[in-house]
């Protein structure tokens, strides 16, 4: 498992620097950029062309490329264009727990509901519980969830009071996890809906396989109870399918907390990186999408891993 684990990390190398040349190619060849924001006529040329220099924005794009990565392998990610000296690597320290708060409570929300709702489903097929869950899935993942953050602070925000309408904490106000978690609760089900409608059917369509094998049959049989079938014999065999999707899960979350995190003021990184391509600042796009794409490959990994935990039959 160690050697599996380590050769996956050396593959991991060249695709980390394949899908930083190509997010750098795109972002150069984007129209504008961080000087199109100094665009007045009350600023001189020179005072364009000297900004230019001074970020190297006027070298050739493979010499920008090779210092960026060069700077990255010795764990700098440069400072932002915009916020004059402040450290990339600051600016995502300082919103990286918000952030990873409001991922993780969106993941406890999705399990936490999906996978029994799933369950549920995948015992009582066909009736009205399999058929209203099944819409509720279908529902939850045609929804975009810009509109959901939107109806739920209309509703639950503005006329109910409810929660608050955006921001991670009330202003001036002394810690509370109370006043945290009053705050985190509209934005952490909004990003959980479509992973939680996807992973409901996920679990109800490997349940139903699973549940028809001889060795459910054999268990039951043997006076198993039914709880015990199912979630003992039954849910372990059919987790391969979800770990899988909790593979692809953790990517998916953080592009869905950059419009989460924008539609309710929520100070993480997914709302850093929607405020830096509005201004184009290159270094700190570039950071956010290295971090990203190590979160895939941290993501795909970690199913891997888990496979071989459920599946003992499953080695590497």
């Amino acid at each position: 498992m160690i050697s599996f684990i380590i050769r996956r990390i050396l593959m991991a190398i060249p695709l980390l620097i394949g899908i930083t040349m190509i997010s750098f190619a795109i972002m150069k060849a984007a129209p504008g950029g961080p000087a199109s924001l100094y665009m007045d006529p009350r600023i001189k040329h020179e005072d364009i062309e000297k900004f230019e220099e001074t970020y190297g924005l006027n070298e050739p794009i493979h010499v920008q490329y090779g210092k960026w990565l060069g700077n990255i392998l010795k764990g700098d990610f440069g400072t932002s264009l915009i916020r004059r000296g402040v450290p990339v690597s600051e600016m995502i320290m300082n919103r990286l727990p918000n952030t990873l708060l409001l991922m993780g409570v969106s993941l406890l929300i999705t399990f936490l509901l999906a996978i029994p709702l799933g369950i549920l489903s995948a015992i009582r097929p066909y009736t009205k519980l399999d058929y209203t869950v099944t819409a509720g899935s279908f529902l939850g993942m045609a929804t975009p969830n810009f509109w959901l953050g939107l109806m739920m602070i209309i509703l639950f925000g503005v006329q109910l009071g409810w929660f608050p309408t955006g921001g991670a904490a009330t202003l001036n106000a002394p810690f509370s996890i109370w006043d945290r978690l009053h705050h985190l609760i509209m934005p952490a089900f909004v990003l959980a809906v479509a992973d939680m409608a996807a992973l409901t059917r996920y679990t109800r369509a490997s349940m139903l396989e699973v549940l028809q094998q001889d060795y459910i049959r054999t268990a039951r049989s043997k006076g198993f109870d039914e709880r015990t079938v199912v979630l003992k014999h039954g849910l372990r065999n059919g987790m391969i399918p979800i770990i899988t999707l909790f593979g692809l899960m953790l990517p998916s979350l953080i592009g869905g907390a950059a419009i989460t995190e924008a539609v309710f003021s929520w100070p993480g990184i997914g709302r850093l990186f929607i405020e830096s391509a509005f201004s184009r600042d290159y270094p700190v796009l570039m950071a956010l999408t290295f971090l990203s794409s190590i979160f895939v490959v941290f993501g795909n990994l970690l199913a891997d891993i888990l496979y071989a935990v459920i599946d003992p039959r499953i080695e590497y």
